[in-house]
């Protein structure tokens, strides 16, 4: 259970020897979880997944797929159990609840997209204001009717028939569109071409997806048109093919014990997570070794250690914006300024994503420009503050690291992290040692 208001993080204690290991076992990856989900629902038979997240954005998944005819049964503390097939689905009796799980409303629109008879797909304050316009835009083009009053959740879909085969959608905003469209597409009565419009942001998340599809049998094509644009090609079938599969862990949520090892001369390793991992995040950790931490990948597990040295950095992080916070919360700590380029898409985020963390890093004293899609953070000794947590379950965990190595730092809503990480609270308790003052939320 979280405590109410303010959570203070205690610093770690430097140990004897100057460095502790660990092992830190993060749980099943968010965004593999709701694609083997997704998939799994729309494969005839009998489908098991195992290492699965559970958390509050795979809840609503569940949910959603639920109340969409498909069976889930618990077979285990991280297993399911997946009855799935489209002769399943049918139209809910009442509107589904999403949340604020950006996942689950985009993929469950294009999923209703093949179902007969109007899904209603309803959120929370936070998801009002998330826009969907663009997946909207692209599915009206295979002739979907779609109602949306904003361009924001609440919407309805009314599925059933897709009279088009070809779709154009603008690459810059959510790579969470193409996701869902490729995964539904997959099922159209007939091949699907999907055009990206200028450069596609979060690339290595719709290569999960295709791969992903690819695992559950079925087949997108991947080319690149005249103009240099990207483009993807559906080889439709009945339904996907059901099978055992399992999640590896979390990429973004392992990029917390990543970053608390570099900046805590701790030594982590986090097993079940390589360099053959599917998540385009799992790259965050060549960032710290480019800043000066020591990184060793084999091929069940990868380890972090921090040497001492943290330099700033100036990286692209367009590809692994789901990063972007963590990076930002130790640069503080670092020798020198760190800029980081090239991520506007964070901003449609579970909130502005830039706005936020510029905002929190000037309450914590820190010097901070910024841009569209840029910002730059140098080092200034730590005002001690509560950080606000916008509600947003990243900038909760990215500041809880620094506090971890600053003293003063407090997280205004620890809860938060049930979104997609339960229990990090707990697993970044047991990094303190034995005979310290252990965090306030172990007691």
């Amino acid at each position: 259970m979280f405590p109410s208001g303010p959570l203070p993080i205690p610093t770690l204690p430097q140990p004897i020897d100057g460095v502790f290991a660990h092992v830190f076992a993060v749980p099943g990856s968010k965004s593999i979880t709701n694609r083997a989900l997704i998939l799994a629902a729309l494969a005839d038979g009998t489908s098991r997944l195992s290492g699965v997240l559970h958390s509050d954005d795979t809840r609503h998944m569940r949910d959603g797929l639920t109340e969409l005819g498909v069976t889930i049964v618990d077979e285990g503390p991280t297993s399911l159990r997946v009855e799935g097939g489209r002769g399943r689905l049918r139209a809910p009796a009442r509107p589904i609840f999403v949340g604020n799980s950006g996942t689950t409303v985009r993929f469950l629109t294009a999923l209703a997209c093949l179902i007969d008879g109007p899904v209603t797909l309803i959120g929370d304050a936070a998801m009002a204001k998330r826009p969907i316009e663009d997946l909207l835009q692209g599915l009206r083009q295979l002739g979907i009717r779609i109602d949306c009053a904003t361009g924001c959740p609440p919407l309805t879909i009314h599925g059933g028939t897709w009279s088009g085969n070809a779709v154009r959608m603008r690459g810059d905003r959510s790579s969470q569109y193409f996701s869902a469209l490729l995964m539904a597409a997959g099922l159209a009565p007939r091949p699907v071409t999907i055009d990206v419009e200028g450069h596609l942001v979060s690339r290595p998340y719709v290569h999960i997806t295709t791969r992903m599809i690819a695992d559950f049998g079925g087949h997108i094509d991947e080319d690149v048109t005249n103009t240099g644009q990207a483009q993807f090609v559906t080889h439709p079938r009945n339904a996907y093919l059901a099978r055992s599969y399992v999640v590896e862990p979390d990429a973004s949520s392992a990029s917390y014990p990543f970053a608390l090892a570099a900046v805590s001369r701790g030594r982590i390793t986090v097993p079940g997570l390589s360099a053959a991992a599917l998540q385009g995040d799992y790259g965050f950790v060549d960032v710290l070794a480019r800043m000066g931490a020591r990184v060793t990948k084999s091929e069940s597990e990868t380890t972090v250690e921090g040497t001492g040295t943290l330099r700033g950095i100036d990286v692209d992080m367009h590809d692994i914006s789901d990063t972007v916070m963590t990076l930002a919360a130790i640069a503080p700590v670092c020798s020198g300024p760190t800029t980081i380029r090239n991520v506007a898409n964070i901003r449609i985020k579970e909130t502005d994503r830039l706005a936020a963390t510029v905002a929190e890093l000037r309450r914590l004293g820190q010097l901070v420009e910024h841009g569209d899609d840029w910002m730059r953070i140098t080092p200034a000794p730590i005002t001690p503050a509560i950080v606000r947590s916008y509600a947003d379950h990243r900038m909760a965990m990215s500041f809880a690291i620094l506090g971890t190595v600053r003293p003063g730092i407090q997280i205004e809503d620890p809860s938060c992290v049930a979104k997609t990480y339960p229990g990090f609270w707990a697993d970044l308790a047991a990094c303190y040692p034995e005979g310290s003052t252990r965090p306030r939320w172990t007691q």
